[in-house]
């Protein structure tokens, strides 16, 4: 896996959200492979830009085209029908462009959504067969800052996935290096994103 040029993989991020009708949580997981290393934004920071000018860093070339993919799996708690949840996986591309990527030609990109409410109304339980099930569902304009946070969430997933990422050495000794965190947090501190305490 390598997203943006550096090592890539999978990554995790979560969110509490509060809506008009209730409290309820995001997951997201990410498996990311994309993206081109100028492309990098973090924070909103042209960070693969300013690695790739570094020229005291050595990385092994590029590609000279985005030819990768990412799978993004948004989970989450809140009483959402298909329709609704198909709305939340499209916010994934919103929270993928934050991080710079583009979704290239030949890049597969799939995002997938589902909801762990209203477990009676699929399968049989209790040889309840023939029965009317009921389902609870989220109002259309309670799903605002449900969209936000599938945002937020997948971006940082993404750049979850680089900062845990370690240097790899796979077959025939091709080598992907990790995002590297010292010159990251020069970066990010001279745009003003980083506490300084």
């Amino acid at each position: 896996m390598v997203a943006f040029g550096f090592k890539g993989g999978t990554g995790t991020s979560s969110r509490i959200v509060n809506t008009p009708v209730g409290k309820y949580s995001i997951g997201v997981l990410v498996q990311a492979n994309m993206g081109k290393r100028d492309q990098l934004l973090i924070a909103g920071v042209p960070v693969g830009y300013e690695l790739s000018s570094n020229t005291a860093l050595r990385f092994p070339p590029e590609p000279a085209r985005d030819g990768g993919s990412i799978i993004v799996v948004i989970a989450t708690d809140a009483p959402l029908l298909p329709h609704q949840l198909k709305r939340i996986a499209k916010r994934a591309g919103i929270g993928l462009g934050r991080t710079g990527a583009i979704g290239g030609d030949s890049s597969g990109d799939i995002f997938v959504a589902f909801s762990t409410a209203n477990p009676r109304i699929v399968g049989l339980q209790n040889g309840d067969i023939g029965e009317l099930r009921s389902v609870v569902m989220l109002p259309n304009d309670a799903l605002d800052p449900l969209f936000e946070a599938t945002i937020e969430a997948t971006e940082e997933a993404i750049i979850n996935a680089l900062v845990a990422a370690k240097t790899m050495t796979g077959i025939n000794g091709r080598t992907i290096e990790a995002l590297p965190h010292d010159q990251l947090k020069q970066i990010l501190a001279s745009h003003n994103r980083l506490n300084q305490q």
